[in-house]
């Protein structure tokens, strides 16, 4: 946890003004029971009124600063404390969105989302505590120590006795508590993921009648975090009490002890009251300290899982400057390139070499598992290449810092993804000067603009999380819209044509062929009349490229290709094809 401690360094001066009041509030504080003690022995015991008013407004005097101090301490303290999280957790977001695909998959996106709020959380609330407990009690306890020693040396150790008992039960339930702690958030971010993918999967799980075993998935999940929460209060809930019998015991014994000094002396009044209360301030004391003992643990265990996410070294090294000069004319290029995944024993692309120029469009076709997908998310460096290389404008990806190469390229994800907000916000994502003509533009290139029109605010219409409010089709031609409305160089579509029907399929196709037309077009799809006029197909198997070239080249030279379209064609069309390669 003390690494993270760096982020208080900005608020120096405010901790500072914090601990300076917390001192002050202290030191009047431990000069209440005195001045208490003082009223009975010298006011009431003699009956001197006088005296009696002037220390009683000297006590509410010092109470009214001493609130005064306080509210200092608390208000600097929260700012110091909100102003820590925020840094934190802003930097803690961009670590994360930093990361390349492979560093989140191994943390998972529920661990991660756990990390950012719950743990986060965790130790921003034990900061918060220790400003304003930790360095108080210290000062409190061992002022309250030296008041008492001076007010009845004679009995101080019954203090100890009363410290020593509450450090006992405090160890032993911490070492029953602390292991919980990591369970514990084991078992959150176990029920982030099951209710992560419920919610995103919803349809699935009903379309299955899957919900009474997702239900009882959840409960079992559920349970166990409750057993162990209920396991780890109740330990926590005996401190208290524990604590305040230790407090009643360790009275009872100094008013039994100091019967022998009153039958001589009443003016020791004064002295066991004020002992009594400085023996409590001690006791608060080490309960506060004691709190934070169990406090500490978790927000630790907390500040573990922050601090290996921050610890965690991205795979993928980025320039910080674009080193080079980019042609002007926009191509991407595979040179000899090969692929594996993290963990993995084979490599899922083998030798890929190809080049995509400007003003053509070259697609990607084969089975499932052939590595079409990851062969064009190598393009945009969402994963690293195992060997070989991948050029972007005559530039190799690796030479380009990450702000120059995204602006290079529009993609759309063969899953749809839309954010929550408005149509015109989704269409403009990566185009937030775009004029509103533009917007309309793009959304008739990618067939979006009718139903857009229908809804009920058009453009200014609410589009949920996800865009669940919308359908697949119409997700995917968004999506589309999106990167039509960047105007990039490079486009790339991951089989986002799956969804949409053959006749807004080629609709669509012909919409966007004025729009690409010096922009270099890379399309992964399944369907072969969504590919059958690209200048360029390459047939992956196994990782490989199994050929190259037109769709009537491939029908002739191409076994794999021949396969696949007998497979979407019926035998008529499918001789027609043959006759005419």
């Amino acid at each position: 946890m003390l690494k993270l401690f760096r982020y208080l360094r900005p608020y120096w001066w405010q901790c500072l003004i914090a601990i300076i009041a917390m001192g002050a509030e202290t030191y009047l504080s431990l000069q209440l029971p005195a001045l208490m003690a003082n009223i009975v022995n010298d006011g009431i015991t003699v009956g001197n009124e006088h005296y009696i008013l002037i220390t009683g407004l000297k006590m509410l005097g010092f109470a009214a600063a001493a609130s005064i101090f306080a509210l200092i301490t608390h208000y600097y303290s929260a700012k110091v404390g909100s102003g820590f999280t925020r840094d934190l957790r802003s930097d803690f977001y961009k670590k994360v969105l930093s990361f390349s695909i492979t560093e989140i998959d191994s943390f998972s996106t529920a661990s991660l989302i756990t990390r950012t709020t719950n743990d986060i959380d965790q130790v921003s609330n034990a900061t918060m505590m220790m400003l304003t407990m930790m360095m108080r009690a210290p000062m409190m306890g061992i002022g309250a120590i030296i008041q008492a020693f001076r007010t009845a040396p004679d009995i101080t150790w019954t203090i100890a006795l009363g410290i020593g008992i509450i450090v006992f039960f405090t160890i032993a339930i911490m070492a029953a508590v602390v292991p919980k702690f990591k369970l514990l958030q084991k078992l959150i971010d176990r029920l982030v993921l099951i209710t992560r993918e419920n919610l995103t999967g919803l349809r699935i799980v009903r379309a299955f009648n899957k919900e009474t075993y997702e239900a009882e998935k959840f409960n079992r999940t559920n349970k166990e975090i409750t057993k162990t929460a209920i396991f780890v209060d109740k330990l926590m809930a005996l401190q208290n009490p524990l604590t305040n019998l230790v407090f009643d015991g360790i009275t009872l014994l100094i008013v039994w002890l100091s019967l022998n000094h009153l039958e001589t002396d009443i003016t020791y009044l004064g002295d066991m009251m004020a002992f009594v209360q400085y023996a409590s301030q001690v006791m608060i004391a080490f309960l506060i300290l004691t709190m934070l003992f169990v406090v500490l643990p978790r927000a630790n265990v907390s500040a573990g899982r922050i601090n290996e996410v921050f610890q965690k070294k991205n795979k993928i090294s980025w320039k910080v400057k674009t080193e080079g000069v980019p042609d002007n004319v926009p191509s991407v290029e595979f040179k000899n390139v090969s692929f594996l995944y993290p963990g993995a024993e084979e490599n899922v692309l083998s030798d890929i070499s190809f080049e995509a120029k400007a003003g053509e469009t070259t697609a990607f076709v084969g089975s499932t598992g052939s590595g079409k997908s990851t062969l064009i998310s190598l393009v945009p460096r969402f994963y690293e290449v195992t060997s070989g290389e991948v050029i972007v404008d005559g530039l190799n990806v690796k030479e380009y810092a990450p702000e120059d190469l995204m602006k290079r390229i529009g993609y759309v994800p063969q899953k749809g993804v839309l954010f929550s907000g408005t149509v015109r916000n989704n269409i403009s994502f990566g185009a937030p000067t775009i004029k509103p003509e533009d917007v309309r533009a793009s959304a008739k290139v990618s067939q979006s603009y009718d139903f857009i029109e229908k809804l009920e605010r058009k453009f200014d219409s609410h589009i949920a999380q996800g865009g669940s409010n919308v359908s697949g089709g119409q997700k995917q031609r968004l999506s589309i819209a999106r990167a039509i409305a960047k105007k990039p160089e490079i486009f790339i579509f991951d089989n986002s044509f799956s969804a949409l029907d053959m006749k807004t399929d080629k609709r669509l196709r012909e919409a966007i062929k004025p729009e690409t037309k010096s922009s270099v077009v890379l399309i992964v799809a399944q369907r072969i009349n969504t590919i059958k006029d690209a200048d360029q197909i390459i047939v992956l198997e196994q990782g490989k490229i199994a050929g190259k070239g037109t769709h009537y080249e491939l029908l002739k030279n191409c076994s794999v290709y021949r396969d696949i379209v007998k497979s979407q064609f019926s035998e008529a069309e499918f001789a027609k094809e043959m006759n005419h390669a």
